[in-house]
């Protein structure tokens, strides 16, 4: 399936700012199951600079400055992108999750697999409590299959918690949301990451799209797609194998890989600071759709 996924983004002043400065993710991942065949980032007005660089955990990444005034920002990224179904995989058969975790920190002998070992902690928004890791425990129960008691923690947190857009905002953890037991998607992923870091099984937190298809009879409304946040967990045979809490599936064909971190912080699509605004205000919009293959 090849999509076209392009990301608007405006920031609209009260005042004219005097100088912003962004920091943008805006660029889908290479994978196995996705592969990027064209991809720009258009701001406006004109930056004075406009760089690009790799983060640590290899997301590529724009810096946009402008220095000069303006009242309003407009950040356009459009990528045309080929996804495939990810590989099949029984989750019975992976290894036991202690074993999975002891390799990844290199208990087992053979030195810790760097890819993985930096996950298996808690990051800033990602810490766990008692109660967060009890939780887990009821899924990874001893010697259970990795991927079983993975996908076991990710159907119960979709049935236990209450999806309800503007509850929680950016900045709130996941002791938070467990406690209220609702939240958005990253609200979901923190609180899988937490209680699976709580255990140091290794996983990262991937942000992306998902495409959405209208009730029958609908049209398709322009922006209606959204950006969209789910789980990703190592496994010594299979590698990293993702699971998306929010919806109960495992992420194929109509998610879109943008990037992935510890948390949102290290993945957040577009960051930055601005001088002068008098306070801002934002509108984001996405949109996923079959391209002509």
């Amino acid at each position: 399936m090849i999509y076209r996924v392009t990301h608007r983004t405006t920031y609209r002043y009260a005042a004219r700012a005097v100088f912003s400065q962004h920091l943008m993710r805006l660029t889908p991942r290479q994978s196995s199951a996705q592969r990027v065949l064209q991809t720009r980032v258009k701001i406006s007005p004109e930056p004075d600079t406009l760089g690009e660089e790799r983060d640590m955990f290899g997301n590529l990444a724009h810096v946009a400055t402008v220095a000069r005034p303006h009242g309003q920002l407009d950040i356009e990224a459009e990528s045309l992108i080929e996804r495939n179904e990810p590989s099949e995989f029984i989750a019975q058969a992976s290894c036991p999750w202690e074993d999975a975790c002891d390799a990844a920190l290199g208990l087992t002998g053979q030195g810790p697999v760097l890819s993985a070992a930096p996950f298996a902690f808690p990051s800033e928004m990602t810490g766990s409590d008692g109660d967060i890791a009890a939780y887990a425990r009821e899924s990874f129960t001893p010697g259970r299959a990795l991927l079983e008691a993975a996908a076991d923690l990710t159907a119960r947190i979709y049935a236990d918690f209450e999806y309800v857009p503007g509850s929680t905002v950016s900045e709130t953890l996941p002791q938070q949301s467990f406690a209220r037991r609702r939240g958005v998607c990253q609200d979901f992923a923190h609180v899988m990451l937490a209680g699976l870091r709580a255990l140091r099984v290794p996983a990262r937190y991937v942000s992306g799209y998902l495409r959405t298809i209208p009730p029958e009879g609908q049209e398709r409304l322009q922006g209606a797609d959204a950006s969209h946040a789910w789980v990703s967990v190592w496994d010594p045979v299979f590698d990293w194998v993702d699971f998306d809490p929010t919806n109960d599936v495992i992420p194929g064909i109509d998610h879109v890989t943008l990037a992935w971190g510890r948390d949102f912080a290290d993945v957040s699509p577009v960051a930055g600071i601005v001088v002068g605004s008098g306070g801002q205000t934002l509108s984001v919009g996405v949109d996923v759709v079959e391209a002509p293959g």
